[in-house]
């Protein structure tokens, strides 16, 4: 199982039209979302500094460490995203384990080309 398959056939889904914010760097978050189509484009102080497409997820920080978004996340084209609450995702991450080794896998690719950037701006 991979992160993109637990939303495969979700009920709660929602349509982004271009411009719609998901949610607000400094909201608390209670969702993960996985994106079905179209485009999110993540934000920090304004300046965009990354993109999700179909079959990634994001969001994923609120539910494992109950902190603040700390990023903006807007849809960049009109995007479809499948919500899944900390509860639900408690429920699969102690049936199928395997959903928490590719959410740590999503964290630590993201931190890498975070990493990676921050590298390049030092030179």
């Amino acid at each position: 199982m991979d992160v993109p398959a637990v939303f495969s056939g979700a009920r709660d889904t929602r349509v982004l039209p271009v411009g719609e914010v998901l949610f607000h760097e400094g909201e608390l978050g209670e969702h993960m979302y996985g994106v079905i189509d179209g485009e999110i484009g993540l934000y920090k102080g304004g300046h965009r500094v990354g993109v999700v497409g179909p079959g990634e997820v994001l969001g994923e920080m609120a539910l494992v460490d109950r902190s603040p978004r700390s990023l903006t996340a807007k849809a960049d084209a009109q995007t479809t995203v499948a919500a899944m609450d900390r509860d639900t995702f408690l429920y699969l991450v102690s049936h199928t384990p395997n959903l928490a080794l590719q959410v740590m896998s999503v964290l630590a690719r993201r931190l890498r080309d975070r990493d990676a950037a921050h590298a390049g701006d030092q030179g």
